[in-house]
């Protein structure tokens, strides 16, 4: 599997080793200590996926994955030494799709960004007629990764479209929790798990908002969502 990987990281051992593990899969690696480094190659590559440390020496890694959220659609995993869930859910809500905690086994890094690739590269695929969905007022294209409501784009991140796609092909049905993690994030799910998908509900639903003011994601509280028909 080939892509041009950005490893965003101040510390030089750390970026190093990262991008050893992912040369010998293939992948081609952009290494900065900054994040204005990091928003300059952003500008220049056409990175396929983004490795940011949450310390950066000239801006918060967070902000940073903001920054480049607002432009770009391929993942992002953060690389963050805290375990607090507060810090977890601050990535997500700003745009990351995946987190890891330093120090980290690089075998499970690369596992997490193949991972990540193949969940974003799935949507980039040649277009059919099962690849597109219509529901009062929201289409949605598989193959292109474009959603729309009421004619007003609506950007997504991978894993936001990963779920709003899921629900959409279960429209008139109720998806649970446990079921929305393991097809979307493909792991196994712990009761903890139910805040990584909370997080992400809440944070699609602004964007919707922000576009419409029809409430398409329903909670059936105590089992799950749901989109109507």
């Amino acid at each position: 599997m080939e892509g041009k990987i950005l490893i965003v990281d101040d510390e030089p051992e750390i970026a190093e080793l990262a991008g050893l593990y992912l040369e010998n899969e293939g992948y081609s690696i952009f290494q900065c200590g900054t994040a204005k480094q990091a928003l300059r190659t952003v500008e220049q590559e056409e990175i396929d996926l983004a490795l940011l440390d949450v310390m950066l020496p000239d801006m918060d890694g967070f902000f940073l994955c903001h920054q480049i959220r607002e432009k770009y659609k391929f993942p992002i995993i953060m690389l963050t030494a805290k375990i607090e869930d507060t810090d977890k859910i601050t990535g997500l809500t700003m745009g990351a799709d995946d987190y890891i905690t330093k120090p980290f086994n690089p075998l499970e890094m690369v596992a997490r960004v193949k991972a990540q690739l193949r969940r974003y590269k799935s949507y980039n695929t040649a277009a059919n007629s099962e690849d597109v969905i219509d529901i009062r007022g929201l289409h949605i294209e598989k193959s292109t990764h474009e959603c729309t409501i009421n004619e007003k784009p609506l950007v997504l991140t991978p894993l936001e479209f990963s779920i709003l796609w899921l629900l959409c092909e279960n429209a008139g049905h109720v998806v649970n929790s446990e079921s929305l993690f393991q097809q979307v994030w493909g792991e196994k799910y712990f009761t903890s798990s139910n805040n990584t998908v909370t997080v992400h509900i809440r944070h699609l639903r602004e964007k919707i908002k922000e576009v419409s003011s029809t409430e398409i994601i329903k909670t059936v509280w105590g089992v799950g969502y749901k989109i109507e028909k």
